[in-house]
């Protein structure tokens, strides 16, 4: 075995507040090898972030703090390194992708300027030999038709897009080690599969290393050489990944490989009335040009779908990001305008103004994706949860909402004293309670889940789809699920529909679709989402 190229021993990180101080990670060691994938896996808070970005020291100090434990890359010691020899490791021999490309691009500066930015500062290069190198990087990271994507700003590019340009970025100097950091968690399961296969390539291009760090671990299973599993600021696990998959030897580990969205939906019952229908629905964008600012053409972000939903039942729809999912959900809500019939428990609603809605609203419900940014910030749980009794039911006293509150926050297994506290005293999973519940008080017959669980562990998205699977059996919801995790959508849904581009290139029961789906596309989304080893890759680039 040869040296290792990143030792980390006994590494501990604290942070200081106030006289307060909280142990982040306790007394971690790994070592990764050149040309090795080290992943390191555990849920939010098992202090994976923190330890990565000790190792180029990227805390907030001096509020954080290394009580023990040195990380030696190339046998230097990165804590006892000076800020100047940080900057010549930095970016050079280490570099790191961060999670959401988004908050990590400067959104005043195109693309072309923020690689050409580190191949100035690193490699003393200018003119047009930086615009050389810049379009060589990108086309080695996929991107089609770099020329034209130079001046692109970062709100002009996809998800996946603009992941591969901070990939381009962290290549640029050929780095030794590159730390990702969960780069594929925000992206769509085929978008997911294309970087995995481009880092696992550059890898075996450029001989480098790397630390992987997820809590997906279908992708760790794929991609990875050796595993460390960590939890509350500790390693409780490592080995290769085929020891610690098929032979798992701490609780925790058994735990997490078991944490899986599972189960079936409940069934369905053709005697139950329709709650959702719609026929012909469209939403067209009209695009503008020319000095009188015309119409000259369409984007169809929803074109021509027809879809009927029973009490009780879940309406899966998937596809990648664009293809219309939540325009089409936010459509049959009456959020958006659009075109075509949509019926809600027998009325036609397609015509109704936002005023006439109104009387509706309290039975037709939202669940967003991010629960931290649905809710207030500066109002208490239980205000939160009251908010649609105000406007809904106000009939009800202050002592009648409460118990209503109380209601709702127990429905969704949390404590009805927590009602006081505020949404950044919770955690993921159980601010995604604290939605639903506000969803949930008002009794609804048909709630839109908008990707309800992929900001999530996947401990607490099995727990999320156990929650909603129970609310629908108990109070009979028709739920519209909108989502990218296959996974999730197959512990969930009774019927699938699979759009693309705005239009349904597959539907049908959810057994078909996912044991035997009939489209290129349809299948190749499978491919990628339960991580099999041949991946359509046409149908997805068609």
């Amino acid at each position: 075995m040869t040296e290792p190229l990143l030792s980390v021993r006994d590494l501990s990180v604290a942070f200081h507040q106030g006289g307060d101080t909280s142990i982040a990670v306790d007394r971690v060691s790994f070592d990764i090898h050149p040309g090795e994938v080290m992943a390191l896996v555990g849920e939010s808070g098992s202090g994976k972030s923190v330890t990565a970005n000790s190792i180029l020291k990227l805390l907030p100090y001096p509020s954080a703090s290394h009580p023990s434990g040195e990380i030696l890359f190339d046998g230097k010691d990165m804590l006892k390194a000076s800020e100047p020899e940080l900057r010549r490791v930095r970016g050079n021999d280490v570099t790191m992708i961060f999670q959401e490309p988004m908050t990590s691009l400067n959104p005043l500066h195109s693309i072309e300027k923020q690689i050409g930015e580190i191949l100035e500062l690193h490699h003393g290069i200018n003119g047009q030999a930086v615009r050389i190198r810049t379009l060589e990087l990108l086309n080695q990271v996929g991107i089609r038709e770099p020329e034209k994507r130079l001046k692109a700003y970062p709100h002009e590019l996809s998800g996946g897009q603009r992941q591969r340009v901070m990939i381009a970025m962290a290549l640029a100097n050929r780095p030794k080690l590159l730390i990702a950091d969960e780069p594929t968690t925000a992206l769509d399961v085929t978008v997911q599969a294309q970087i995995l296969d481009l880092l696992r390539g550059l890898k075996g291009e450029h001989g480098m290393s790397m630390l992987f760090i997820t809590h997906d671990l279908g992708i760790v299973r794929k991609f990875a050489d050796r595993v460390c599993v960590m939890t509350k600021g500790k390693i409780v696990e490592t080995g290769t990944v085929e020891e610690v998959f098929t032979n798992p030897q701490h609780a925790y580990t058994r735990h997490l490989l078991a944490s899986e969205p599972r189960g079936e939906p409940p069934p369905t019952d053709p005697s139950k009335p329709v709650v959702m229908e719609g026929k012909d629905i469209r939403v067209w964008f009209p695009i503008k040009a020319g000095f009188l600012r015309k119409v000259v053409d369409h984007v169809k972000a929803v074109d021509g779908v027809d879809l009927e939903l029973r009490a009780g039942e879940t309406l899966g729809v998937v596809g990648e990001s664009g293809s219309g999912k939540t325009t089409l959900g936010l459509a049959l809500a009456r959020l958006i305008s659009s075109q075509g019939r949509i019926a809600f428990i027998g009325t036609d609603i397609d015509k109704f103004s936002f005023k006439e809605m109104r009387p509706f609203r309290d039975r037709l419900q939202v669940v967003f994706q991010d629960p931290y940014g649905s809710l207030s910030p500066r109002m208490s749980v239980g205000d939160i949860v009251a908010e649609g009794l105000k406007v809904h039911e106000r009939s009800l006293s202050a002592d009648g909402r409460d118990e209503r509150v109380a209601w709702a926050l127990t429905e969704v297994g949390l404590d009805p004293a927590t009602r006081w506290r505020y949404p950044h005293e919770f955690s993921g999973g159980q601010r995604q309670r604290i939605a639903i519940a506000r969803a949930m008080v008002l009794k609804p017959r048909f709630v839109m889940l908008d990707e309800p669980t992929s900001a999530l562990d996947m401990t607490v998205q099995a727990q999320v789809v156990d929650l909603l699977r129970d609310l629908q059996k108990k109070h009979d919801l028709a739920y519209l699920f909108i989502s990218h995790d296959l996974k999730v959508v197959k512990a969930l849904a009774n019927h699938v529909i699979v759009m693309r581009l705005g239009k349904v290139v597959e539907e049908g029961p959810a057994d078909q679709i996912f044991q035997a789906p009939k489209q290129d596309y349809t299948r190749a989304l499978m491919a990628a989402a339960f991580h099999l080893e041949a991946v359509e890759t046409e149908a997805l680039n068609q």
